[in-house]
């Protein structure tokens, strides 16, 4: 029998880094659709928010009841939180969370320059310990570790550091180009060395700052399997996160299964993921967050399968194999966008009971009682309040399939502090 190959998993954390996107704002039912989407398509992993945020309590707890329903699974929803005991101790009080990234920076920078002394080498990796070993004892299933600003980490260092956190119980250590330092050639190095000292799975959360966070993510993700682990690649929908943004979630995906020097190797590695969900996805992020798809976004933006040149455009349609190394219809496109043209009913806010009766009409959706009908035209009220802006399709199917836990999501209570 052969030697098990190892996998590359592809984690997305648009729920958790997506959202810190300066200047946006993303409501907790459209994480929810997000998260729905993400296990429609066969991600592995969702970082779904922040435990110990109480704004967040309700919403993390209603995925959770959601995961426990059976109907966000297989998808493992994880939370994220600094690596730090009372962290730990706030996750498992607000939340009933089973998976944790804990995260503490690790650089000469960061210990010199944001922790202004509080904590040198060792003192970082005993907060580290000690959080790991807290949520252990608290039932915490799988533990990921992150080391922040590992590009710029001395590399002993981070090696001594990885294998504190495995020897205390971490199920794999991420390691975070938190400025998009990396190059390829450089991760791939870095990487490969790290695991085959520490032989301890790993993460690869990369940051776009000089465009190579999708070139460094697959790299990475190289150096991982050279070196005889498994691999967690971190993606956001559309690319969208702090700064410039993190590796694209599609771009990842079709660079390890496209690429000349990737698709037959590594391409095969690659946990299941079904790309024909990538345009409804990108399309719903897109809507969510309020930031338009960039015309040249790899195989979701306008521009992905458009030709202009003369050359182009006549070898494209004598075979598009020329000019086209993928075909759209494996992204999930082509289908027509339906536009109502006339007289539209939408319903939000302010919506009354007989244009709530005929948006879901046209869903084919019937409710038992007026009691029913209200209770969840109430919730399509409240959801229009956080969204601002029109209930789309799958918003409106949640709400009707899941009012108990669509009223967890939409309720947010202010804590007192005294």
């Amino acid at each position: 029998m052969g030697k098990k190959k190892n996998k590359i998993y592809i984690l997305d954390v648009t729920n958790r880094d997506g959202v810190q996107t300066s200047r946006i704002c993303l409501s907790k039912l459209a994480k929810t659709i997000i998260n729905l989407y993400l296990n429609e398509m066969g991600v592995y992993q969702t970082e779904f928010g922040f435990p110990t945020t109480h704004h967040e309590s309700n919403y993390l707890n209603a995925n959770i009841e959601l995961a426990k329903m059976g109907v966000l699974s297989p998808i493992i929803l994880e939370g994220w939180c600094r690596a730090i005991v009372p962290d730990i101790e706030l996750a498992t009080k607000l939340t009933k969370v089973e998976h944790l990234n804990l995260s503490i920076s690790t650089s000469q920078q960061m210990l010199t320059h944001k922790f202004k002394g509080r904590l040198d080498k060792k003192g970082v990796i005993n907060e580290m310990t000690k959080a790991v070993d807290e949520a252990r004892k608290r039932g915490i299933k799988t533990i990921g570790v992150n080391a922040e600003d590992a590009s710029r980490t001395d590399m002993d260092y981070l090696i001594k550091f990885a294998s504190a956190a495995k020897d205390h119980g971490a199920d794999r250590i991420r390691y975070c180009d938190t400025l998009g330092y990396d190059d390829p050639f450089a991760i791939y190095e870095r990487i490969k060395t790290l695991v085959q000292k520490v032989k301890l799975p790993v993460e690869l959360h990369c940051h776009n700052d000089l465009g190579m966070a999708v070139s460094n993510s697959v790299a990475g993700a190289k150096g991982a399997i050279d070196g005889g682990v498994d691999t967690y690649i971190n993606t956001t929908i559309n690319g969208i996160g702090e700064r410039a943004g993190n590796a694209d979630l599609v771009a990842v995906v079709l660079a390890l299964k496209k690429a000349s020097g990737l698709k037959d190797n590594y391409g095969t590695l690659v946990h299941k993921i079904d790309l024909r969900k990538t345009w409804k996805i990108s399309k719903y992020a897109s809507y969510a967050f309020g930031i338009p798809i960039p015309l040249k976004q790899p195989g979701v933006g306008a521009n992905a399968f458009a030709h202009e040149s003369g050359i182009h455009a006549d070898g494209a349609l004598k075979d598009r194999r020329n000019y086209e190394l993928y075909d759209f219809e494996e992204l999930g496109r082509g289908e027509p966008e339906i536009i109502e043209t006339g007289r539209m009913i939408t319903t939000g806010e302010y919506g009354g009971i007989k244009g709530f009766r005929n948006v879901y009409g046209k869903l084919k959706v019937k409710f038992d009682t007026d009691k029913e009908t209200a209770e969840v035209l109430e919730l399509a009220r409240y959801a229009n309040i956080q969204t601002q802006k029109p209930l789309v399709t799958e918003e409106l199917m949640f709400i009707a399939k899941y009012p108990k836990q669509a009223r967890k999501i939409l309720t947010v209570s202010p804590v007192l502090i005294r």
